[in-house]
């Protein structure tokens, strides 16, 4: 099964499971990762921002304009900024390590 790697707020490296076809967000609520994920998944807001490791941003597909549309809200956004709930893990992103942001701004409350 492939694996992936959460970075916590405060450098805590955490090493799950992360079954194919689930998003990075499934996958974090799974293993008890503290993403809030507000929308559930739905686009709607950015609580799910996940910060990619520079060395795995090039291999994930494109995010769609609706995705760059909810990250423009994120905390914290950086140049490899993406929503985990747009993020599916296939095999060939076994090993992906995604740091969480320090806060989130959730919009929804």
């Amino acid at each position: 099964m492939p694996k992936m790697t959460f970075i916590q707020p405060d450098g805590k490296r955490l090493e799950v499971d992360a079954p194919v076809g689930l998003s990075v967000l499934e996958i974090a609520h799974k293993h008890g990762v503290d993403i809030e994920g507000a929308c559930e998944g739905s686009l709607a807001c950015s609580t799910c921002h996940v910060i990619i490791d520079p060395a795995w941003y090039g291999r994930l597909p494109a995010a769609k304009p609706d995705e760059e549309d909810m990250l423009d809200l994120a905390f914290g956004l950086t140049k490899t900024s993406r929503l985990g709930c747009q993020l599916i893990m296939t095999p060939d992103l076994d090993g992906l390590t995604v740091a969480l942001p320090t806060a989130t701004r959730n919009m929804m409350g």
